[in-house]
């Protein structure tokens, strides 16, 4: 990970992003040696929902009622 300071990126912007969306390197921004920002390379993700993904993430009940029972489930309303 490379840092610069606020003054030289804010110099060279154009080239610094050209060279980030090159060679995907992050690069920290500094403003009196504390980090200011992160330029990081843009990436696309694949958001389509894929069947199967979540099967085992969901717990299907048949009948929610009758744990608590029906008098209980009546005050929980």
């Amino acid at each position: 990970m490379k840092t610069m300071g606020i003054s030289q990126f804010k110099t060279h912007a154009l080239k610094i992003l050209d060279q980030v969306a090159k060679t995907h390197e992050v690069i920290v921004i500094t403003k009196r040696g504390k980090p200011l920002a992160q330029i990081i390379p843009y990436r696309t993700f694949d958001i389509t929902p894929k069947p199967g993904r979540l099967s085992d993430a969901l717990v299907f009940e048949k009948d929610v009622i009758s744990p608590l029972g029906e008098d209980m489930w009546d005050a929980c309303k």
